[in-house]
């Protein structure tokens, strides 16, 4: 009988399906939801169970953890009529790993709460290769017992894990990374455009900054992609459009203007117009060198 905590997970898409692929590595017990079932096959050859719902995760689970779209989502896999609540028992805990609506967070623990229950919001970076290779970066809101619980199933997917504060606080943290994403995306594709533009060999040019103050994680990882035309996702444009409109509804609040996180959202909305919010956020090069009338077209 395994002394390990029982674990529910409700989402097998781009990174989920790495995710809970660590946790039963790990030598958890896993039952697994997700609305297209196989998407879930290699789990379920390795070990992990099927639940037909989410609140048949909740019947079979300690702890379930979901990561799913929006928050529309969110709110149906764990608060809903069959929702992962419903099923849990005394004492259990939710832990949405989705960015979502910090209020949204807030609602979940409260819902919790009341039936004995404890909900953490997780949201995660790192993108499709930080899942694989388990080195996400966690933000992590909700009560500190419950955090504590849950870590060492986080640390099995993550490298850096953050205690954020009470629930919601680890969505406005994932906001604030994405805050800094677009800008990053905006540095990356403009730059590795204007290098093109300049007659410049744009490989050797990346693979030169890359490891200097203009590097990043994007640069290294996105800026290598584009050099192929490798507009796969990491992470999808139609979730980062999301995440910044979830941003942009927190600046209304706070009474902030971000003119970058405004301008991010209207390019990427046209990206998403030309019926290409699947491909990844790195796209945005297309976009951005058909403002001036110019094609990206650069090779390694």
């Amino acid at each position: 009988m395994s002394d390990k905590a029982r674990i529910g997970w409700i989402g097998t898409g781009v990174m989920g399906s790495a995710m809970a692929g660590h946790l039963l590595a790990a030598g958890y017990p896993l039952t697994i939801y997700s609305r297209t079932k196989s998407k879930c096959q290699s789990l379920l050859e390795n070990g992990a169970s099927w639940a037909a719902c989410p609140a048949e995760v909740g019947e079979a689970s300690d702890i379930v953890f979901s990561i799913v779209g929006y928050p529309k989502d969110v709110e149906e896999v764990t608060i809903g009529g069959r929702g992962c609540l419903a099923g849990l028992k005394e004492g259990g805990i939710i832990c949405d790993m989705t960015t979502s609506s910090p209020a949204l967070a807030r609602r979940i623990a409260e819902e919790a709460a009341k039936q004995g229950h404890f909900a953490l919001d997780a949201p995660v970076t790192g993108g499709d290769v930080g899942a694989r290779e388990a080195r996400l970066s966690i933000f992590v809101g909700g009560e500190r017992a419950a955090y504590e619980k849950a870590l060492p199933c986080l640390e099995a997917m993550g490298k850096k894990i953050l205690h954020c504060g009470d629930a919601g606080a680890g969505q406005y943290a994932k906001l604030a990374n994405q805050v800094a994403i677009a800008g990053v995306m905006f540095s990356v594709c403009e730059s590795l455009l204007f290098a093109q533009e300049a007659g410049i060999d744009v490989a050797k040019w990346r693979d030169l900054v890359g490891s200097g103050a203009a590097g990043s994680a994007a640069m290294n990882t996105l800026g290598v992609r584009l050099l192929g035309q490798d507009y796969e996702p990491g992470f999808f444009v139609d979730h980062f459009i999301k995440d910044l409109g979830l941003c942009l509804e927190e600046c209304r609040r706070m009474g902030l203007v971000l003119p970058g996180v405004e301008l991010a959202e209207e390019l990427y909305r046209s990206v998403q117009a030309r019926g290409e919010g699947r491909k990844g956020t790195q796209i945005l090069v297309k976009v951005l060198a058909e403002l001036s009338g110019k094609t990206w077209n650069s090779h390694p």
